[in-house]
C-alpha cells in the first residue's frame, strides 16, 4: 500500500476516531460519575467496568471475525456508530432524578439498568470502533506511517475527555439539578450524525473477504499455539500492552472523582486544571508522533513508560486541599502522567498493528481486546478494591446507609509501579525482535 494516506482517509481517521473516543470518554469516565449520582454507591462502578470489558471483548471477537469474513469494514462502522449514538441517547431515560424517567427514585433498578444498557452500548461501540474501525486503520496504513496515525489517534481519548468535561461543566458538573438527559442527547446525537456521515465518507473496503476457514474456527484463530508461535513479537507486545493498561485501569476510572472529591479541585479550577493537563499532554504527543517513525518505536517505548511511572508517583505525592500548590501539582503531575500514557499507547498500538498479519486483521482484534481491555479491566478493579479498602482513609455511610470507600492517592502509586513493570516485557520484545531480524539477515546472506 502507498505510504500517502490521503485527505479522505485522514478525515475518516479523525472524525470516526475522535467521535468514537467521545462516546468512550463518557463510558469510561462519566458513566462512573453518572451511576454514582444516580445511586450514591461506588459499588456499581467495578461491576459496570467488568461487565463492559467482557461485553467489549466478546463483541470484538465475534464481530472482528465477521468483518474479515465479509470484507465489510465500512458497513459495520456506519451501522455500529448509528446504533451506538441511539444507545447513548437512551441513557437520558435512566436517571432516577429526572422527571422523564420510568425508574423514578428506584436506585437499585436505575443502577442495574445503567449496567445493562452500558453493555448494550458497548456492543454497538465495540462493533463499530474496536472491531471494524481498528481493523480499517490497520488496513489503510503501513509500517512507515502507523506511528504518525497512531499518535494522532492516541490523543483523541484526552481531547474527547476535554470536550466531554466542557459540556459536563454546563449540564452535569454544576450545583443544583443536573441535566444528564441533555448531556446524553448531545453526545448521542453527535455519534449518530457521524455514523451517517461515514456512509458517504469512508472509502471502499480494500480488505478481501476471508472465508477459507469456518466462522467459529476464525474466532479462536488467534489463540492457537501454532499462531502464537508464528507471531512471537505480536504476543510479547500484547503482554507489554496488557501490563501497561492494568496500570491505566487502576487510576483512570476514578481520576475525575479523585481530583474533585479528594484533592478538592472543583468548578472552574477543575476545568482549567484538567483542560491544561489534557491539552498540553495531547500537544506533546502529536508533536512527538511526527518524529516517532524516524526515531524508531523501540527507542521510545521504555522512556515513555518511565515518564508515565514518574507522573503517577508525582500525583501520589500531591497533598489534598484547595490551595494553589495542589492545583499546580496536579497540572505538573498530570501532564507527565498523561504524556507518558499517550506516547506509550501510541507506540505500543503501532507496534501491534505492525505485527498483525495483514490478511487476518479482523481476526486479531478480539485477541487485542483480551490483552489490552478485558484482562486490564478485570484485574484493575481488583487492585483498586484492595487499595481502597486496605489503604483508603475516611470511609463513610451514604444516604442509604451503605459504607462508601472513596478513592485515594495509593491508586497513583500503584499505577507508577505497574507502568514500570511493563518495561520488562518490552525489553524481552526488543531482544526477540533483534534476534529474529539477525537470523533473517544471516539466512539471506547465505
Amino acid at each position: 500500500m502507498d505510504n500517502k494516506i490521503g485527505i479522505r482517509r485522514w478525515l475518516m481517521f479523525i472524525l470516526a476516531g475522535f467521535v468514537g473516543q467521545l462516546a468512550w470518554a463518557i463510558e469510561n469516565n462519566y458513566f462512573n460519575v453518572y451511576v454514582f449520582d444516580c445511586t450514591s454507591e461506588y459499588g456499581f462502578i467495578p461491576v459496570m467496568t467488568a461487565c463492559s470489558a467482557a461485553a467489549a471483548t466478546i463483541t470484538t471477537l465475534l464481530m472482528g471475525a465477521v468483518s474479515d469474513r465479509l470484507g465489510k469494514r465500512k458497513l459495520l462502522i456506519s451501522t455500529g456508530y448509528i446504533l451506538w449514538g441511539l444507545s447513548i441517547i437512551a441513557f437520558a431515560f435512566l436517571d432516577p432524578h429526572s422527571s422523564i424517567t420510568f425508574v423514578a427514585h428506584n436506585v437499585f433498578l436505575a443502577g442495574t439498568l445503567i449496567v445493562i444498557m452500558d453493555c448494550v452500548m458497548t456492543f454497538f461501540g465495540s462493533t463499530a470502533n474496536d472491531a471494524a474501525f481498528n481493523a480499517f486503520v490497520t488496513d489503510n496504513t503501513t509500517e512507515n506511517n502507523r506511528s504518525k496515525v497512531e499518535s494522532v489517534l492516541s490523543v483523541f481519548p484526552l481531547l474527547a475527555l476535554i470536550a466531554v468535561i466542557l459540556v459536563a461543566g454546563i449540564f452535569v458538573d454544576v450545583e443544583g439539578p443536573k441535566r444528564w438527559d441533555i448531556f446524553f442527547y448531545i453526545f448521542g446525537g453527535i455519534t449518530l450524525v457521524i455514523g451517517i456521515a461515514t456512509i458517504f465518507l469512508a472509502p471502499k473496503d480494500i480488505v478481501k473477504a476471508n472465508k477459507e476457514e469456518p466462522y467459529w474456527k476464525n474466532i479462536i484463530h488467534g489463540f492457537r499455539p501454532s499462531v502464537i508461535k508464528a507471531n512471537p513479537i505480536l504476543y510479547i507486545t500484547l503482554i507489554a500492552f496488557m501490563v501497561f493498561n492494568i496500570g491505566l485501569q487502576v487510576f483512570m476510572p476514578y481520576f475525575i472523582l479523585y481530583v474533585q472529591n479528594v484533592l478538592g479541585i472543583t468548578g472552574d479550577s477543575f476545568t482549567v486544571s484538567l483542560g491544561a493537563v489534557l491539552l498540553i499532554a495531547s500537544l506533546i504527543t502529536v508533536v512527538f508522533g511526527l518524529f516517532m517513525d524516524k526515531i524508531g518505536k523501540n527507542k521510545i517505548m521504555i522512556p515513555a513508560l518511565i515518564v508515565g511511572a514518574v507522573g503517577g508517583i508525582t500525583i501520589f505525592a500531591i497533598p489534598g486541599g484547595q490551595g494553589m500548590g495542589t492545583q499546580v501539582g496536579l497540572i505538573i503531575g498530570g501532564i507527565v502522567l498523561m504524556s507518558g500514557y499517550l506516547i506509550s499507547t501510541a507506540v505500543l498500538g503501532a507496534k501491534v498493528r505492525d505485527y498483525t498479519p495483514s490478511n487476518e486483521v479482523g481476526l486479531f482484534q478480539g485477541v487485542r481486546m483480551i490483552f489490552t481491555v478485558l484482562i486490564p479491566m478485570l484485574i484493575g478493579p481488583m487492585v483498586i478494591a484492595e487499595i481502597i479498602c486496605r489503604l483508603g482513609g475516611n470511609p463513610y455511610k451514604n444516604e442509604y446507609g451503605v459504607t462508601v470507600y472513596p478513592p485515594n492517592k495509593w491508586l497513583f502509586f500503584a499505577t507508577g509501579v505497574i507502568f514500570a513493570l511493563a518495561i520488562i516485557p518490552v525489553i524481552i520484545m526488543i531482544r526477540k525482535e533483534r534476534r529474529i531480524k539477525s537470523n533473517e539477515t544471516i539466512s539471506s546472506s547465505k
